[in-house]
């Protein structure tokens, strides 16, 4: 359970880092499912598994990379993998998100891997999450990111953008400089208090870090020699609605009517209080 001041810094920066939640066997368990998955030896399959760097959604357009460079994406691994899907209902991760998102259900929106391998890892361009999600509204989701390895500057973390998750959508004006720091095209968008200044947001194998779906989160390349696995889920709080609206890879798994809260198998209810 998390205190009282991590909820506050959590509300000022829209990010924080949480406790180690996985040991190391546990973490290992997970990277053995992933290699199953990635190598399609798993029984089951996941929703979407592509080179994230080749997909045509605009995070990536002023960036120049080598052909070589990709950034493996899997998404709804805990379709394909029943160890993944009880880590996506982690009592700790799961009690902690509706804390931070203050309801008493939580509902697995979906969940993705992104590893980059070394070397020839890429980025992960700067983006906001909700605004890749329109279809899920409001904008009031969290994401529990576990690192499966220790994920630090030198293998690609990420990096924050501290309290940009109160300044609104403003996904289609991100971009990064040559030094992969955040760029805003149309600053004058921005409120006058907005400090637009990244900070690294290192995580140990197995720890968790929270991020709000419109706090401004990017990754560099990982020109190191470490892995740099993950697991991220995406949870929205019980009563999120659905608004047919843009295009995501779960859609076609929604079951209601515009505008009635999005249930469903592919969405399960992990937590209730």
């Amino acid at each position: 359970m998390l205190t009282n001041e991590q909820i506050r810094q959590f509300d000022r920066d829209g990010y924080l880092k949480g406790s180690v939640v996985l040991s190391d066997e546990e973490v290992e368990a997970l990277r053995e499912e992933l290699q199953l998955v990635m190598t399609g030896q798993s029984v089951r399959r996941p929703v979407l598994s592509r080179n994230l760097l080749e997909a045509n959604d605009g995070l990536y357009d002023d960036m120049k990379m080598s052909v070589n460079e990709r950034v493996v994406q899997i998404v709804n691994i805990w379709m394909a993998s029943e160890k993944f899907y009880r880590h996506a209902a982690h009592p700790v991760i799961c009690e902690e998100i509706a804390q931070l998102a203050r309801t008493s259900g939580v509902r697995i929106w979906h969940d993705q891997i992104q590893y980059k391998p070394p070397v020839s890892g890429g980025p992960t361009g700067w983006h906001q999450d909700h605004p890749l999600w329109p279809v899920v509204q409001p904008a009031e989701l969290v994401s529990a990111w576990v690192a499966l390895d220790d994920a630090i500057i030198d293998n690609g973390c990420m990096w924050m953008v501290p309290g940009s998750h109160k300044w609104g959508d403003q996904q289609r004006h991100l971009a990064a400089d040559e030094h992969f720091r955040p760029v805003h095209k149309r600053p004058e968008l921005l409120p006058p208090e907005a400090r637009v200044e990244a900070v690294p947001f290192e995580i140990k194998k197995g720890q968790v870090g929270y991020h709000h779906c419109l706090t401004w989160h990017g990754s560099p390349h990982n020109r190191s020699s470490l892995d740099r696995r993950a697991i991220a889920v995406h949870y929205m709080p019980d009563g999120s609605r659905y608004v047919p609206t843009g295009s995501h890879p779960m859609q076609d798994y929604i079951g209601v009517s515009a505008g009635e809260p999005l249930t469903g198998d592919h969405f399960p209810l992990v937590y209730t209080r």
